[in-house]
């Protein structure tokens, strides 16, 4: 098995708790209260088929006696026969998956997916197999799909969703993203050495998958990454230990001062700025740099000094978002409103899922008189922030079904 396969699987559990999935129609349904169970619509409504049933007998005891390849030729067998039938289409997907035949298994859950498509768990599956295929794009959008589902309570499934949704933004160079999503790993304390890793290719702004990481790379990046988990689990004694080990190793090392005063920013702004100018004598062009003390003078009121720094961040990164939006700050506070707009606008179509940016834009706006597009924003703002809020916070504990994937990443 290669490197990519391990990092792009679930676990070698994984067949047996999709299949389980599949028991009782695969069909969990999530409301506030409950969840319950139910067979296909269109298992329900299909005429009686003595061929099709029989298939699927076959099919199910074979699984059950893990006789996969058999299994999967009466399933393929039936699903010709009701090809709306999307228990089928599961349990397909799934020994597919576990057979390392990601093109199959990823045909297989799209078929899933189009009969079912409010099932989390599918679409996340469906990003998995995506993502091994190296179709990195629908990958993220299947994966973001299924979190915005939700998982009905399957936190395996979830973390394994979270961790791949979090590297291919690390692959599109979207490290703050990453970050952001990585942080949600606090919630379980997972700080597994793939998870380490993770931390420190966002930390270090690596735009690589961990199979592509050049082996010369990866003891910085383990090192960075440790330093990333204990700032985002805010223990900061331990972080800074951390950090400074860092620097000790690494001192001409490019975003390792960047990092550093990102984990300084809230403690003392002085010292941030200072590790930034560093960072910019290693990194000229380092426009995340430029970016952080730009948010930081505007922070302060300083904002003739932000904004030569806010321009030059966009002019060196313009599709990064987090400058659209320190710009187009700006210049709201200096009352060019007209350009402000812009600049916003264009941070909300880079990254739509930002509520910082629908904040910002609401306020752009409503100072530009633009009323009803600014509801419009802080409506936005409010849904992301309220699903922003739900994915960080504490669990409903307790609550579990035999139907739904149990691996562990």
């Amino acid at each position: 098995m290669t490197a990519s396969t391990v990092h792009a699987r679930a676990g070698s559990l994984l067949l047996a708790v999709l299949l389980l999935a599949a028991t009782g129609g695969a069909q969990a349904q999530t409301s506030g209260r409950s969840k319950t169970r139910r067979a296909p619509a269109q298992a329900q409504t299909a005429r009686p088929n003595p061929a099709f049933d029989q298939a699927v007998k076959a099919g199910d005891e074979a699984r059950r006696a893990n006789r996969l390849s058999e299994a999967l030729e009466y399933y393929l067998k039936a699903l010709k026969l009701r090809p709306t039938w999307a228990e089928g289409w599961w349990n397909v997907g799934a020994i597919f998956y576990d057979g390392d035949r990601y093109p199959e298994a990823r045909d297989a859950f799209r078929n899933f997916v189009t009969l079912e498509p409010k099932r989390g768990a599918a679409w996340g599956m469906l990003g998995l197999c995506e993502f091994q295929t190296h179709e990195y794009e629908r990958a993220v959008i299947s994966l973001q799909r299924g979190r915005a589902i939700g998982f009905a309570g399957n936190q395996e499934i979830e973390s394994v969703v979270r961790y791949h949704t979090a590297l291919l933004y690390i692959r599109f160079e979207q490290f703050e993203v990453a970050f952001d999503i990585l942080n949600e790993f606090m919630q379980t304390g997972n700080d597994s050495p793939k998870v380490i890793e993770a931390f420190g290719l966002a930390l270090l702004r690596m735009p690589f998958l961990p199979a592509e990481l050049p082996p010369d790379k990866r003891e910085r990046v383990l090192s960075a990454g440790r330093a990333g988990f204990l700032m985002a689990a805010r223990r900061t004694d331990e972080a800074r230990a951390a950090f400074d080990e860092l620097l000790k190793r690494y001192p001409n090392e490019p975003n390792v001062h960047y990092a550093y005063g990102v984990f300084l920013m809230n403690q003392d702004a002085d010292a941030a700025l200072k590790e930034y100018r560093r960072e910019l004598e290693i990194s000229p062009s380092h426009a995340p740099a430029l970016v952080q003390m730009a948010f930081e003078y505007l922070k302060r009121g300083e904002y003739d000094t932000a904004l030569p720094l806010a321009e030059k961040g966009v002019q060196l990164a313009p599709k990064m978002f987090a400058a659209r939006n320190v710009l187009g700050r700006v210049l709201l506070e200096l009352g060019q409103t007209e350009r402000a707009v812009k600049e916003l606008e264009e941070g909300v179509r880079l990254a739509p899922s930002s509520p910082e940016m629908h904040f910002a834009l609401a306020r752009a706006y409503t100072r530009a008189g633009r009323q009803a597009e600014a509801a419009r924003e802080r409506e936005l703002f409010k849904q992301l922030q309220e699903q922003y809020n739900a994915r960080r916070g504490p669990r409903a504990g307790g609550d579990s079904d035999d139907n739904q994937p149990k691996a562990k990443p």
